[in-house]
């Protein structure tokens, strides 16, 4: 059995996509490699901006859930350096746009507007072929199969669906970051929650910092960032990586080393990659992609936003296009396309975070302007 319309990969985009999908009638099938919703940590804070996440969440019929989520007080900011002194505290006021939720919960939230049955758990894709007029075959790492005559590929960076368009691979950026939490704070780790103050804090320095936000209930989610080969820890085993880390960050104070040492979880090392800065493709029948599998770029504040814009203005022009799957994939892809290269020919974050005039770079684009000495 061929199904109409097949998404790989239940993260935001893919999720916003079969979401506006069913609010239209549409059915869609989304499969996914990951056990359960459950199976891990699914990031930190996500600012969701009013031009592209919100837009899609209100094209999902989500805006006003969206809101329940809205963690009160999380858009401040605070710029340390490494002996933890603040350089820049910039308090919420209550009239920013983009309001901070968890991504899990946000996560968590599309996949309960949709009904039982959309997400299939536990498929994970090994390989994608085309069996002509548009239409595919997915084999499963179980070896079962599934034909549709729709695939969209929301399989982030590692896509298996992007291969049927492009013969692009993701590039390492030169930083890699390990990401902790720590839990419970404010009562058992206190001078890093005093550190971190009640939003965001960058403590930064040339060519390493920590990125360190409030979550819900006394949680700190941190990242080490550091510039390193790309096959720095690899093969380190879990227990030794807090250790070589923290080793890096000598001289700095004790109380933000410890968003590393004194992590309440296994660190997880997270290489850092992009794709070539305006990747696109031509037209082929009956596929596309979205989100991370489309356009991977270094962490910017922007990639969860544009993967939900993606699949909000996929699925409308889905719905606007009903027989025509090609004019909808056309039409999608003419927007996408000169979208994703604007956000990604924005300022070089990682270089203001943590390039040669750090921590003072990143303080003057805060303050609204910057330019290299």
């Amino acid at each position: 059995m061929t199904a109409p319309i097949t998404v790989v990969g239940a993260g935001l985009g893919g999720l916003v996509l079969a979401r506006v999908l069913h609010v239209h009638g549409l059915p869609v099938t989304v499969y996914e490699a990951e056990a359960s919703a459950a199976a891990r940590a699914q990031g930190g804070l996500l600012d969701i901006h009013p031009s592209n996440g919100q837009l899609a969440l209100e094209a999902a019929g989500l805006a006003r859930q969206f809101q329940r989520l809205v963690l009160p007080g999380r858009e401040s900011y605070r710029v340390l350096d490494r002996a933890g002194t603040v350089l820049l505290d910039l308090p919420d006021d209550g009239t920013g746009e983009r309001p901070e939720v968890s991504r899990g919960e946000l996560r968590q939230l599309l996949l309960d507007s949709l009904p039982d049955g959309v997400v299939h758990w536990g498929r994970k894709v090994s390989k994608v072929r085309a069996l002509g007029e548009g239409r595919h075959e997915l084999r499963f790492a179980d070896g079962a199969t599934a034909r549709t005559s729709v695939l969209i590929g929301a399989d982030g960076a590692w896509s298996r669906v992007r291969p049927l368009l492009s013969g692009a691979t993701p590039r390492y950026i030169g930083f890699t970051s390990v990401e902790t939490f720590l839990f419970d704070a404010d009562t058992r780790h206190r001078a890093t929650a005093r550190a971190v103050g009640a939003g965001s804090m960058f403590a930064l320095a040339p060519g390493q910092g920590f990125l360190a936000y409030r979550e819900r209930g006394g949680t700190v989610h941190a990242y080490a960032e550091l510039k390193r080969p790309e096959d720095w820890l690899a093969g380190a085993d879990g227990a030794s990586v807090p250790a070589r880390v923290a080793a890096e960050f000598g001289g700095w104070a004790p109380e933000l080393t410890a968003l590393i040492t004194d992590g309440d979880t296994a660190p997880v090392v997270r290489p850092l990659y992009t794709l070539p800065a305006g990747h696109r493709w031509a037209r082929v029948p009956g596929v596309t992609l979205l989100g991370d599998a489309a356009h991977l770029a270094p962490p910017n504040g922007e990639g969860a936003n544009l993967a939900m814009l993606d699949g909000a203005q996929l699925g409308r022009a889905i719905a606007a296009h009903p027989g025509d799957v090609e004019a909808a994939l056309g039409e999608y892809e003419q927007a996408m396309f000169p979208r994703a290269a604007e956000a990604a020919g924005a300022e070089d974050t990682f270089a203001l975070m943590l390039g040669d005039d750090a921590p003072h770079s990143w303080i003057a684009m805060m303050n609204g302007g910057y330019q290299a000495s």
